[in-house]
């Protein structure tokens, strides 16, 4: 048996589908699991060995996609298409995603009905379309909702997968495993998730008060690179930096021997969860019931309807619910979350 699953988004969604692969393994060991997601995210999923085959395609952006970029997914649609499976899940809910199940022509292929609805078009590209509702869940539950309904898979999708011998060695930090640090991810490309840079500088100078020492993660975008850099600065030895270097399975051998992490909803969120390391993460815009850290220690920081003073609109630098948290209440939510894992030995 051999089962296509498409999820063309971003990095973080693509551990939101670990779930669903674990419990299709466990119903059908001897399925081969093929997986296709957006290049540049699939990295994250090194620590799924559930899956059998990643595939890729280009990122949908105008102005950054090459010729290569056409070429190499026109390769993966041919690929799909002279393979034969015998289901086909589109799970993230594109178009891109649709023409991929449609070329797999496998004999069941199935999606589920989207707020926006599905032409008629798209209609007859799936053998299968379902309409549960799926508006009260959290984003793991929905894309778990198609899968178990077709394959009848458990009742409840599994915590996310990252499976911890596929962690590597991060040897910026000496010791750690110790368990003597806390990870800080405050970098995000979306500015309505980010948190004003001075209250992060405030919460890492009092976490070090009760924590020894604190890795600072970030993506490798020389802007992130910068911001972690000025972050740190002054705080001498006891703040590592990982300079946007680390690897997602660097980052998660991290993480397994963390006392805990604190950041806002990013894959690197998603990726503490994975590895049950209890998180701290604040919550804006995005809505904490869809996006939590699924089935993992954690404390969320969310202004839940307060607000302070008026949005400054779409191109403000931070939205007015994330200028609603405070440094009090992250500082404490750390103590909180440095007690949930304790000493390593």
């Amino acid at each position: 048996m051999r089962i296509l699953f498409t999820k063309l988004r971003h990095i973080g969604d693509n551990l939101l589908i670990t779930p669903v692969l674990v419990a299709t393994k466990r119903k059908f060991p001897e399925a081969e699991l093929w997986v296709a997601v957006r290049r540049g995210t699939e990295g994250i999923l090194a620590g799924c060995p559930e899956i059998d085959r990643i595939l890729t395609t280009a990122r949908p952006e105008q102005g950054r996609r090459s010729w290569g970029d056409l070429e190499g997914d026109l390769n993966t649609l041919a690929m799909i298409a002279r393979s034969r499976f015998d289901y086909a899940f589109e799970l993230g809910d594109n178009d891109r995603g649709r023409t991929l199940i449609a070329a797999s022509r496998a004999r069941l292929r199935a999606t589920h009905l989207s707020d926006q609805g599905l032409s008629s078009f798209w209609r007859g590209r799936f053998t299968q379309i379902v309409e549960t509702d799926r508006s009260h869940l959290h984003q793991v539950e929905m894309d778990y909702t198609t899968p178990r309904e077709v394959l009848g898979l458990e009742p409840e999708a599994p915590p996310l997968r990252f499976d911890p011998t596929a962690a590597r060695p991060w040897d910026g930090l000496a010791d750690a495993d110790h368990g003597d640090f806390a990870v800080l991810h405050a970098a995000t490309r979306w500015k309505s998730k980010s948190w004003p840079f001075e209250r992060w500088r405030e919460t890492l100078r009092r976490i070090l008060e009760f924590t020894p020492r604190v890795v600072l993660s970030c993506g490798p975008s020389d802007h992130e690179v910068s911001e972690a850099h000025a972050l740190a600065d002054g705080f001498g030895s006891r703040v590592v930096l990982t300079a946007g270097k680390a690897s997602w399975c660097q980052l998660a051998w991290l993480l397994l021997r963390a006392r805990y992490f604190v950041g806002v909803d990013t894959a690197a969120m998603h990726l503490a969860a994975a590895t049950q390391c209890p998180s701290v993460t604040l919550f804006g815009q995005t809505i904490p019931g869809q996006f939590a850290p699924w089935r993992a220690p954690h404390l969320m920081i969310s202004p839940a309807g307060r607000r302070v003073g008026e949005s400054e609109g779409p191109s403000s630098q931070v939205s007015y619910r994330m200028l609603a948290i405070s440094v009090g209440e992250v500082v404490e939510g750390c103590r909180q979350a440095a007690g949930l894992r304790g000493h390593h030995g």
